[in-house]
């Protein structure tokens, strides 16, 4: 109630607040009401009754504290308090709402008086803001976890490692990291399918979760391999569990219909000891691969005084591609990028393969290109696509068709004079149109190395060829780099596109990365689109491409190129 009125005057006030306010109150839609100034709610709209759940006559039984969860009431408190007193003109904060069901909702509340010198009303806006605060909390997620496992992933894993080498050096507080890497995980994907294999890597992260100490930081690195930090441990709680680890992935099986599946484990581990992070990392790596060798479902621990260390990894790796790139081993696949508006398809990214030593089996790029960039060996990799694209396009210019080619470029290689020296080598030893090049770089390797990624995006513009933001969303920071980094195309991070059909919020996530790239001048491409209804839905947000499953599966680059309009 307004303070000093009779029921007859707070009936007769009533009736005047509605008479002013009229329909354009009435069917706002933001949530409305006039309060009076004890916090008494006088009159709702109908979308306050859609936010809250409750009806008209319910609401005006409530006070505007009522309505807001326990957690936020004195938030709101303080700023109503100092509007009344004069010292606020207007405020809006984020609260939640208790729902008449209970149920939570975010809104963002606006609150400002009714104008007179001493106020007797205060008029709320109340906006429903679940969709965006559930859109912060999942790209805050995404910084830190894999999205399959709810684990972290490795960028937040190298944090917590180099906290953990800080605390060492202050106090002497020991530690290991252990390296996990699936023995067969491969054949599981083969014989049974992707669906087997994630669910397979689920069970098996929730188990280990449930078995780690609350101190210890589980991650996983890559497809098939892990990591674990154990804060203080000794030699002999790196052998327990490791152990542990090794038995417990031993006895998880998958059962999916009729299928079975299972894998094994092997896992190395290295205590601090002094080291950096860097070196923690290799004698692990070396440690998980001695294990592997001696036929794996098993551990090995490695300490920097052991006399004999464990057989690296890193010469029969690093071996191994040097002879495949000696041996023109690798080979190109294409995946069609197409106009959504014209649909036609103008573009073609370009994929990496390596054939394997007897010929016979194509690897995946998963398989050698994180073993590339660990042994120094991207940089070759790299160059040798960008000639091989070069050759492409210049091959189809003989015969008088233009094709552009989208060509992916380690972050590593972003910052190497020799692979910047090569590619502008090839631009002018090969005379191609440069707009026929389009250089990917993922959002993530651009972040981590922002400075290069620029510089790298100037020089490729400066030259006539086109950068584009691979995974785009993927990083919480995204929006943020758009204003440093020069790029013609954003990539948007398949995980949006997914399962855009069923979710607004990635609906929400494509419209705003849209809108802020058509301002800036720019263009977008979709990836992952594996059905009609995503690439409708991404025509109507203004998508300008899109590639995937549903519109072309890769295939040998020279059967791409052959089937492109002329």
């Amino acid at each position: 109630m307004v303070a000093g009125e009779g029921p007859g005057e707070v009936e007769l006030g009533v009736g005047k607040l509605r008479a002013l306010l009229g329909t354009a109150f009435s069917h706002a839609p933001l949530g409305m009401a006039v309060v009076d100034v004890s916090g008494q709610i006088v009159i709702a709209n109908d979308a306050l009754c859609r936010i809250t759940g409750h009806a008209t006559a319910d609401l005006t039984e409530h006070t505007i504290a009522d309505l807001i969860a326990a957690e936020d009431r004195a938030l709101e408190a303080e700023h109503r308090e100092r509007l009344i007193a004069g010292e606020l003109t207007s405020y809006e904060v984020s609260v939640r709402l208790s729902r008449a069901d209970g149920s939570p909702v975010w809104v963002a509340l606006t609150a400002s008086t009714d104008g007179t010198a001493t106020p007797e009303t205060l008029i709320y806006q109340l906006q429903d803001i679940s969709e965006r605060r559930e859109l912060e909390g999942r790209l805050r997620y995404m910084v830190d976890y894999d999205l399959l496992t709810g684990l972290f992933n490795r960028h937040r894993f190298e944090a917590e490692l180099k906290r953990q080498i800080q605390r060492h050096r202050r106090t002497g507080e020991g530690g290991a990291v252990l390296m996990i890497d699936l023995d067969g995980f491969k054949t599981v994907n083969d014989q049974f399918g992707h669906a087997v294999g994630d669910e397979l890597l689920r069970g098996l992260c929730a188990n280990l979760r449930e078995r780690s100490r609350e101190t210890d930081v589980l991650a996983r690195l890559s497809g098939d391999e892990f990591a674990v930090l154990l804060p203080g441990a000794d030699r002999r709680t790196a052998d327990v569990v490791a152990a542990q680890i090794v038995g417990t992935v031993r006895r998880q099986v998958t059962v999916l219909g009729s299928e079975r599946a299972h894998v094994t484990a092997s896992v190395g581990a290295a205590l601090l000891d002094g080291l950096e992070d860097g070196e923690l990392f290799a004698l692990a790596d070396a440690a998980m691969y001695a294990a592997k060798d001696s036929g794996g479902d098993r551990f090995v621990v490695f300490e920097p005084n052991d006399p004999r260390p464990p057989r690296s990894r890193q010469a029969g790796e690093a071996n191994r591609l040097r002879l495949a790139l000696a041996e023109k081993r690798f080979v190109l696949h294409g995946q069609p990028v197409l106009n959504l508006a014209e649909q036609r398809v103008e573009t073609c990214e370009l994929l990496i393969r390596m054939r394997s030593e007897n010929g016979g089996e194509l690897i995946s790029p998963n398989a050698f290109l994180y073993a590339a960039e660990r042994f120094g060996l991207i940089a070759a990799i790299d160059s040798w696509v960008v000639s091989r694209a070069v050759d492409l396009i210049a091959e189809q210019a003989r015969k008088g068709r233009r094709v552009v080619l989208n060509v992916n470029i380690s972050g590593r290689s972003i910052a190497d004079p020799a692979v910047d020296a090569h590619i502008e080598r090839e631009l002018y030893e090969s005379g191609i149109d440069p707009a026929c090049l389009v250089f990917e770089v993922t959002e993530t390797a651009a972040i981590g190395n922002i400075e290069a990624a620029v510089a790298f995006s100037q020089r490729l513009q400066h030259r006539g060829c086109r950068f584009a933001l691979d995974d785009f969303g993927a990083g919480f920071a995204s929006f943020y780099y758009l204003k440093r980094l020069p790029f013609d195309f954003l990539k948007i991070d398949g995980d949006f596109v997914r399962g855009l059909p069923e979710s607004g919020v990635d609906q929400l996530v494509i419209s705003a990365i849209v809108t802020i790239a058509r301002g800036m001048g720019k263009q977008t491409i979709a990836e992952f689109v594996t059905d009609q209804e995503t690439s409708d839905l991404l025509l109507a947000s203004g998508v300008e491409f899109a590639q995937g499953f549903h519109i072309g599966r890769p295939a040998p680059v020279e059967e791409i190129l052959a089937a492109l309009p002329a």
